[in-house]
């Protein structure tokens, strides 16, 4: 995946605050470091299931180029990153992006259930598990957000 890709991927998080605030800092910088995060595993996911119609095409959207144990790896290596990206906002020191501990604990469980399918994925390496990985992150994704959203309006 070409990283102007990634990067292009990243952005509406980071604009959607800048939009919002009117200012560009640490916390635009986090949301974007979230949302390029997550978009490896779910992206991947989707060059998994798809492999086939990708391959008849000649674009190979797997990092290393097949389906195979080192791309499900990477899979998990990067929801981890994810995990640890969206929990920064708890340390207190992404400015005004902020969640309170009851916040984390939610976005803890949302990562674990994500990483979940991406060991899935690594254990299985089938079509469905790519398929589930992609819908889960979809709903990580979406989760994620309501929570950062209702967690700052019940402080």
């Amino acid at each position: 995946m070409c990283f102007c890709r990634c990067f292009s991927g990243a952005i509406p998080f980071m604009l959607g605050w800048v939009a919002a605030t009117g200012e560009f800092g640490i916390e635009a910088g986090t949301l974007f470091l979230i949302q390029f995060f997550w978009q490896f595993p779910h992206f991947w996911a989707i060059g998994w299931f798809l492999y086939e119609d990708y391959e008849k095409a000649g674009i190979f959207m797997l990092p290393t180029g097949k389906k195979d144990k080192g791309t499900a790896l990477q899979i998990i290596l990067y929801t981890v990153w994810l995990i640890i990206a969206s929990l920064l906002p708890v340390l207190g020191y992404t400015g005004q992006l902020f969640i309170t501990p009851i916040a984390a604990i939610l976005v803890f469980l949302l990562g674990l259930w994500m990483l979940f399918y991406a060991v899935r994925l690594y254990q299985l390496r089938t079509a469905k598990a790519a398929r589930t990985l992609m819908l889960v992150s979809v709903s990580y994704i979406s989760l994620l957000q309501i929570v950062f959203i209702v967690d700052k309006f019940l402080r």
